[in-house]
């Protein structure tokens, strides 16, 4: 007898937690469609460029590579990025092309 009791109680409890999740599920936001988001408003480097990049300013100031991170990139054009890139601590900037010619590399003044 206790035991049917038991069963009835749980059973109750079963019920009312899923009634508790079936009402707060239409309480969840839906997530923002991609036209909404901030990032699709600016276009970053592709990875291979952003590369690119690290490697002329290692090879330009003498630094191993593995010390010169992308930080930060924009498409300037519709054929060109530029890639802002921390060298051990100093920043730089580099303007680099689709078809992976780099344009320039710059050193920029500390802040």
């Amino acid at each position: 007898m206790r035991y049917q009791q038991g069963l009835r109680r749980a059973g109750w409890h079963l019920r009312a937690a899923c009634l508790a999740m079936l009402a707060t599920a239409g309480c969840v936001s839906s997530p923002e469609q991609p036209q909404e988001m901030s990032r699709t408003t600016l276009e970053t480097a592709p990875a291979d460029l952003q590369l690119l990049c690290a490697n002329a300013v290692a090879t330009q100031t003498g630094t191993p590579s593995d010390r010169v991170l992308p930080v930060a990139s924009r498409q300037l054009d519709i054929r060109s990025y530029q890639v802002e890139l921390d060298e051990a601590g100093r920043k730089h900037s580099c303007v680099v092309d689709n078809d992976g010619n780099v344009l320039s590399v710059q050193a920029l003044a500390a802040q």
